[in-house]
């Protein structure tokens, strides 16, 4: 399959045109008409620095849905224990930073660039970025951040600096998902911390089909 690169105006191929890496598209920009409209139709940007706006449909996708969250017994005691102060929204710049920051492993950069950061701050602030931050005697010390649009939460990053921060975070944000009818959270990427919390592949086109409903519905 060809990569494609995208025109002026905010249009994108087809995601069963990418590549079978995901690969579907290169250029364009990060406004907020374009990344809405990109995950929207299941596409997402990841790129590094110096590299073009890269935009991705991977096959298969990672997805949760809130009532197929698994919290072990261990990671049910820490919530119980109260260790973390979880909060949604209150530091989203510091999550994002620190999640542009986290070591990976496998990866000797980041692909949260700067330009990716203004964009994100800028969804942030009109409505659609979110951040989940766990809090230990007053310092940030784990968090993930995302998009919300319709009953849909689209995942990013999370950063952990202390064992299950991140982990508490992301529990919380499903449960508080579940109460408000959330139907879908698209996790993009398969991570075996993830699927230790009941996230699980599908194929793109059920993925496609699952996002449509939830948008719609």
């Amino acid at each position: 399959m060809p990569v494609y690169k995208l025109p002026e105006e905010i249009t994108f191929p087809p995601p069963e045109l990418a590549r079978k890496d995901g690969l579907l598209a290169f250029g364009g920009d990060l406004s907020e008409e374009r990344l809405i409209t990109a995950y929207s139709m299941g596409i997402f940007p990841w790129y590094s620095e110096g590299s073009p706006i890269l935009w991705w449909s991977p096959d298969p996708r990672l997805i949760l849905t809130p009532d197929e969250l698994k919290v072990s017994k261990s990671l049910r005691k820490v919530i119980n224990k109260g260790i973390f102060k979880v909060t949604m929204d209150t530091a989203f710049e510091q999550v994002i930073r620190n999640c542009a920051g986290a070591p990976r492993e496998g990866q000797g950069g980041t692909w949260i660039t700067e330009e990716m950061i203004e964009a994100y701050i800028r969804l942030h602030k009109s409505g659609y970025a979110h951040s989940v931050e766990s809090w230990h005697e007053g310092e940030l010390v784990g968090g993930l951040y995302g998009i919300i649009i319709g009953k849909v939460f689209f995942g990013e990053s999370m950063f952990s600096k202390e064992s299950n921060a991140s982990k508490v975070a992301f529990v919380r944000l499903v449960e508080r998902l579940k109460e408000q009818g959330f139907k879908l959270i698209d996790c993009q990427v398969t991570t075996e911390h993830l699927i230790s919390l009941g996230a699980r592949e599908v194929q793109r086109k059920k993925f496609l089909e699952l996002l449509k409903e939830a948008l719609e519905g």
